[in-house]
């Protein structure tokens, strides 16, 4: 019960920390000042959440997202969702891939070798369909989780920060809101092609409060550090590199090297999602769908990294809105019908 409820949690989790929250630049981009309150909710929201998705994917018993969106939007949007979820999907895997050529530069390797080892690490991810990439999960999101907490509790200690700085202003609640629901549409993708799995509900219990606490524990940290060195992030495209300048080298290099697997991840995540979602239309294996939708991506990973985040990342923020509004009330209005 418990391995399985932490297996799902690193599921969760895979799908969300990708590289804008690693790097820090999600984190600053949302909250800032006066947030402990927004990090509070967004742990909440983000609980309910997920809790809604699980409890109604097992019940369901579902191996891709409709089913679960179905009965989170109602029978009318599903169609429209179905499409925007793709899309996110699609949209946010070329982001990655585009990001993974972006990472190996750091390392002066060049950008189309930087994209080809991680189209070739994900075909070989999933050459074992489903299981790949829970196994894979398992491993790098606790060594993603603890290298970050590692790095940010020895910031503050260090830099003689405080971690409950600045707890009296909280003007900033609201952005718990498109945070979370930023946040949300790939869990729904994700845990929607395993509701099949899922054997009982304590593990899904397990699972969201787990991801709803880790979620908001290291936000408020990673939030709280950055708060203290503003001045200095003003000059960082990755706020994470104004903390790991105090660090040797080779701290730098773990790091970068988490960075990329966060990405990778998320890539893999969206990939997840997207071929579960289509696969009952191709008499093809799990990887051979994966193989041709990779091929379709890499040609517009030339796009740009920061240019597809730039466009897509506020859209979906405003139009998942109604998803997580749908997710928190549900409860509420599924006992009235």
């Amino acid at each position: 019960m418990w391995r399985a409820g932490f297996k799902w949690m690193s599921l969760i989790i895979g799908a969300t920390i990708g590289a804008g929250y690693t790097s820090g630049r999600e984190i600053w981009e949302f909250f800032g000042h006066g947030s402990g309150l927004a990090i509070l909710l967004v742990t909440i929201f983000f609980t309910i959440g997920c809790m809604v998705i699980m409890n109604i994917s097992y019940s369901r018993k579902s191996t891709h997202y409709i089913p679960v969106l179905k009965d989170i939007v109602g029978a009318r949007l599903t169609g429209f969702y179905d499409v925007m979820i793709l899309i996110y999907l699609f949209t946010i895997t070329v982001v990655m891939i585009a990001g993974g050529g972006a990472t190996g530069q750091a390392f002066n390797v060049p950008n189309w070798l930087g994209i080809g080892i991680m189209v070739v690490a994900l075909i070989l991810l999933f050459m074992n369909g489903i299981n790949g990439l829970l196994s894979m999960n398992q491993v790098i999101v606790p060594i993603l989780i603890v290298g970050l907490l590692v790095v940010l509790i020895n910031f503050m200690v260090d830099q003689n920060l405080i971690l409950f700085s600045h707890i009296h202003e909280q003007d900033n609640w609201i952005a718990a809101f498109p945070f979370t629901a930023l946040n949300i549409l790939p869990i729904i993708a994700v845990i929607g092609a395993i509701g099949n799995k899922i054997s009982s509900k304590k593990e899904i219990v397990i699972a969201s409060v787990s991801s709803g606490v880790i979620l908001g524990g290291i936000s408020y940290i990673y939030n709280n550090s950055l708060i203290q060195i503003e001045q200095v992030i003003i000059s960082y495209e990755i706020p994470l590199f104004a903390i790991l300048k105090h660090y040797p080298v080779i701290v730098l290099i773990i790091m970068s090297v988490l960075l990329w697997l966060a990405i990778f991840k998320t890539a893999a995540a969206g990939i997840l999602g997207i071929v579960s979602r289509i696969q009952e239309y191709f008499k093809l294996s799990f990887v051979s769908i994966v193989i041709l939708l990779l091929v379709v991506m890499v040609p517009l990973t030339a796009i740009g990294f920061s240019t597809l985040i730039s466009y897509t990342y506020p859209i979906y923020g405003i139009l998942n809105l109604y998803v997580l509004t749908r997710l928190l009330l549900y409860p509420i209005w599924n006992k009235a019908d």
